[in-house]
């Protein structure tokens, strides 16, 4: 990513903590930056579910335990 500068962004702290790492604050500047310039929404999100998929994947967990810790995410949500 060269040619970047850093903004400001205030965030509720518990979000900001989500930024500890270089890498997630480079991929939510990627976000952004597509955001920005005009790309899609719905791509934005199919490409960061595909990534989540790959890095779910390669933890060993398959598409019936996301939906498992997914259904138990909504039940909870919803009580």
């Amino acid at each position: 990513m060269n040619d970047m500068v850093d903004v400001a962004i205030p965030l509720d702290p518990d979000l900001a903590k989500a930024f500890g790492s270089l890498e997630k604050r480079e991929a939510v500047g990627r976000i952004v930056s597509d955001l920005l310039t005009g790309r899609h929404l719905t791509d934005l999100m199919a490409e960061a579910f595909a990534d989540l998929k790959r890095e779910a994947r390669g933890n060993g967990l398959t598409d019936a335990d996301v939906d498992a810790e997914l259904d138990a995410w909504r039940a909870e949500r919803s009580a």
